[in-house]
């Protein structure tokens, strides 16, 4: 009997299947140990000893090991074959070492694929815990945590909101920062093409393009405008075109590697838009299913078994045509590349992904790459044919070409073609039969302007390939590398582009003036290698971490002493050249543009965000973001923004860049008008789609539409906090795209409203008014409204209860309602003043007897049973007689006279005890003489 230990329950009900009533499979899940988050965890002047803790959640699992081996003989740790899966079966045997009484065997196996077959032959081949690979995962985790532990309370002092730093993620970091700061930097470049539409004289029409103008060849930008375009143009348009000549050339392509870790995490961002976490915990599932090899690995070699079924495949599903004379052979071209396991490939070759079991849409995806790109990785190349053709003038000062290609045989791509990160242009058109010599006749002429783009933002796929070209991380770390980063909040995904946030920035900007060593490139990469060493024996892991801590630990010093403002100078000279890009007018771009005297600088916010701010503060309020809008065509908003034009009143329309994003502007600011009309942008849209037209669209809003046919009141459509909406009177209704604003019609809008008053029985849609009471003196009507305590009176934004009376009677008159809380008041004006009671003096207080505390030694009952000594009882001191000139001074003060009776009151009181006929029919006393009207209300306006 023996206990097997694996790391998850998936991967230990696969196994037991294989393994029979012998074996008691239990899992580990995941790491036993770890080093505690607190100070002293690797002890630096002890040689590097490490405390390890034994997670709270990891208790029950090591109980349950610990009971199973009291009754087998024999522990067999069957983690992953990796550097990770030999450091979970290390742990355990540490963690078990007390439970392993003498006589007991433990032993370590591996296999790269959970199959039957697999697994039997790890079973019979056991080995002991491979140190080497244990000390290298020790010193990369000890690594890790002086790295972390040390420089991330740095980081919490000297920039406020900063979360973390470590090894591996602020490299990572750095890279997307630096991309970005090449696309700030970027300045767009004009050129232009010129296409012509030509047709062959059987009348089959194809493309060219213009490469030679005046006998001298074209570059990129030689046709730099409008006006050189159009000479182009007219040079070709007045010349007749000639085939000079026509070159057909066999080409093929050559089929990819199968799947490594990170080749298989781009393949799914490209292909489906998959994050890495995403797509390793879908491998993950397929693995431990036992449908897949293990998928962290390096290696894109194939097992001799697997390669000749994999060919066999190929042969029973397409034919001996697609199977090449000879297996396929892959190296690995990646900079410390392990390859210590083969590629990630299907355990069954004959499984296609039609016949998965798998029920989540995320493993059919990945397997189905799996097994086309495997397959694919054995097929016979596919063989194309490239054709050019060149066009000339009689003259040759014009020159054209056209490029096509034809498939003669598609082998590998007629099952798999790999996904591209950008267009590459390929131009896979296919050319109609030209012959040399042939005229050609011109159907169109047209110039094309184009700009220069930056380079892309780093997508979770290619930044794991610029990391594997780096030999930055490893294929088990670059998922989590990732995720790390974006919860940290110092990146975020954005249509899954990785766009640094300004934490980021000021992270990565800090890292690099105090510790650039730390975040280089090569230094991290030349780590890894020093890990690779210590996993090959050739290098003490103890050795590598003095030397490093030698190092690391002065630089930590360094910074104990420097203040935040020295910190936020350094790096605000540091990012100058991109915070302060030079302006159009030549003028200082560290000025503020709002006062005009105020400098600007880099300032942190209490949420821990950084911004640029004028110097003259508060004076001057002037803020904007670090980062510069603009996406990847790298527009510049900042100081005065990008002009777009005039309106119709010759006020210029800017697109600006504030604190809380772009948006455009009507006018200056002036001391008469010191916020000029102005509208963000919508979400979705983009710096760079706005021109003249859209921006003045966005100022114009809130559009009206029109008069609403039911009531006459005016219908509006705008853009507000949740988005687009149409508005009637106080109900809102959204709409469902912003371009609808614009183009809305009436009949389109009423339509929007009646739904929304229709979805939830009007809920969110304002409530109809119970009664009109008519015009306030002030202006703007008076109404009673439904309210969730009863009705209320609503004017503009006051509200008031509605009397209860009035909620049983006919409307009352505007006249009463604007006399109600009036006469409220004046009738507490008319009362008479409350006497003020007298205030007594204090008298003296007799002082307290102290009573002697009892002992702790002495016993006594419960208060409410205890007798009281006659010396321990309290003597209750005598009322004290009346003081006589306080009795003479009360009988002095004259009475207040009894407050007389109101006619008035009495009798609405008595009216108000009526109802009906006899309540209308009775008549009250009037204020002037006059007789009151039907609601009771006296005709001089005093009162009822």
């Amino acid at each position: 009997m023996a206990v097997v230990v694996v790391e998850s329950p998936a991967k230990a009900k696969t196994i037991n299947k294989y393994l029979g009533p012998d074996y008691t499979v239990l899992a580990s899940f995941g790491h036993v140990r770890d080093l505690p988050p607190k100070d002293g965890s690797v002890d630096t002047d002890n040689g590097f000893e490490m405390l390890w803790e034994v997670a709270a959640d990891s208790k029950k699992h090591i109980r349950a090991i610990t009971e199973a081996l009291k009754t087998d003989d024999t522990l067999i740790l069957a983690t992953d074959p990796d550097r990770e899966g030999e450091a979970i079966s290390w742990h355990l045997q540490e963690a078990l070492a007390s439970s392993i009484k003498k006589g007991k065997i433990v032993r370590r196996v591996t296999f790269n694929a959970i199959t039957k077959d697999a697994v039997t032959e790890a079973m019979a081949n056991p080995r002991d815990v491979d140190m080497e690979l244990v000390q290298a995962y020790l010193a990369r985790r000890a690594l890790d945590y002086l790295v972390g532990f040390n420089l991330s309370p740095v980081l919490w002092r000297k920039l406020p909101g900063a979360k973390s730093a470590g090894r591996v993620q602020s490299v990572c970091l750095r890279l997307i920062v630096e991309r970005e700061m090449e696309i700030e930097a970027f300045r767009a470049r004009e050129y232009w093409t010129v296409t012509a539409t030509l047709q062959t004289p059987r009348g089959q029409e194809f493309e060219a393009k213009l490469t030679v103008l005046g006998g001298k060849k074209l570059e990129k930008f030689d046709i730099p405008t409008t006006e050189a375009a159009e000479i182009a143009v007219q040079a070709v348009t007045s010349r007749d075109l000639t085939v000079k000549a026509v070159e057909a050339k066999p080409a093929t392509r050559n089929p990819y590697p199968p799947f490594m870790t990170s080749t298989l995490q781009q393949e799914a961002s490209r292909k489906f838009g998959m994050g890495a976490k995403a797509c390793m915990s879908a491998a993950q599932r397929l693995y431990e299913a036992g449908y897949i090899t293990y998928m962290r690995t390096d290696g894109i070699d194939m097992a001799p078994e697997a390669v000749m079924a994999a060919r066999a495949e190929i042969k029973d599903r397409f034919g001996p045509s697609y199977v090449p004379d000879s297996p396929r052979m892959y190296k690995n071209k990646a900079k410390n590349a392990q390859e210590a396991h083969e590629c990630i490939r299907p355990t069954e070759m004959s499984l296609s992904p039609d016949r998965l079991k798998a029920t989540e849409t995320d493993q059919k995806r990945i397997y189905d790459l799996i097994w086309k790109r495997t397959l694919a990785s054995q097929m016979a190349a596919a063989r194309l044919e490239r054709t050019t053709v060149d066009l000339a003038s009689a003259d040759a000062q014009v020159e054209l070409r056209a490029t096509g290609q034809v498939m003669m045989f598609d082998g590998f791509l007629k099952i798999y073609d790999e996904g591209r990160d950008e267009d590459d242009g390929e131009d896979s058109a296919r050319l109609p039969q030209i012959m040399q010599g042939e005229a050609v006749d011109k159907r169109a002429i047209a110039p094309e302007q184009h700009f220069t783009q930056p380079p892309p933002r780093y997508t979770e796929a290619t930044l794991v390939k610029r990391m594997e070209e780096l030999g930055i991380g490893r294929p088990s770390t670059y998922a989590s590398i990732v995720t790390t980063i974006q919860d940290r909040e110092y990146v975020r995904k954005d249509k899954n582009r990785l766009i640094p946030e300004d934490k980021g920035r000021l992270v990565t900007a800090f890292l690099t003036n105090f510790f650039r060593r730390y975040v280089e490139y090569d230094f991290t990469a030349d780590l890894e290698g020093e890990l690779d060493d210590i996993t090959n024996g050739s290098r003490d892991y103890k050795d590598v971490l003095a030397r490093f801590w030698r190092d690391f630990s002065a630089a930590i010093a360094e910074t104990a002493d420097l203040r935040i403002t020295e910190v936020l100078e350094r790096i605000d000279d540091f990012l100058a050249p991109h915070l302060y890009p030079p302006r159009a007018d030549g003028g200082d771009p560290r000025i503020c543009p709002v006062c005009g005297t105020g400098r600007l600088n880099l300032k942190t916010a209490r949420s821990g965000g950084a911004f640029i701010g004028c110097g003259n503060y508060p004076d001057c309020r002037y803020t904007r973001p670090i980062s510069q809008p603009g996406g990847e065509e790298g527009m510049n908003l900042s100081g005065d923004g990008k002009l777009l034009g005039h309106d119709e009143a010759g006020l210029p329309i800017t697109l600006r860049a504030g604190r809380f994003g772009p948006y455009v502007q009507r006018g200056e600011a002036t001391e008469e008008a010191p916020k000029p009309p102005r509208s963000s942008l919508p979400k979705g849209w983009s710096p760079e789609s706005i021109d003249l037209a859209r921006a003045i669209l966005l100022l114009d809003l809130p559009r009206l539409i029109g008069p609403h046919p039911e009531d006459g009141a005016p219908v509006e459509a705008g853009i507000g906090r949740f988005g687009p909406y149409v508005k009637h009177n106080s109900t809102y209704a959204n709409l469902p795209e912003v371009e609808e604003v614009f183009v809305i019609g009436m009949n389109r809008a009423v339509e929007v409203l009646a739904q929304k008053f229709s979805r939830g029985a009007g809920r969110g849609a304002a409530a109809a008014p119970l009664r009109e009471l008519g015009e306030h003196p002030s202006g703007g009507p008076l109404q009673v409204m439904p309210g969730r305590y009863g009705p209320y009176i609503k004017w503009a934004r006051s509200t008031r209860p509605c009397p209860r009376r009035w909620s049983r009677r006919p409307s009352p008159s505007i006249r009463r309602w604007n006399l109600w809380l009036p006469r409220r008041r004046r009738a507490a004006r008319a009362r008479p003043p409350r006497p003020r009671p007298l205030r007594r003096r204090p008298l003296p207080r007799r002082p307290r007897r102290r009573l002697r505390r009892r002992t702790a030694t002495r016993r006594s009952r419960p208060r409410r049973n205890r007798r009281r000594l006659p010396s321990q009882r309290r003597l209750r001191s005598p009322k004290p007689p009346p003081n006589p000139r306080l009795l003479r001074r009360r009988r002095r003060r004259p009475s207040l006279p009894p407050p007389k009776t109101d006619p008035f009151a009495a009798a609405h009181a008595a009216r108000r005890r009526l109802t009906g006929a006899d309540r209308l029919a009775t008549s009250l006393p009037v204020h002037c003489g006059r007789m009151t009207d039907e609601e009771g209300l006296c005709q001089c306006g005093r009162g009822a």
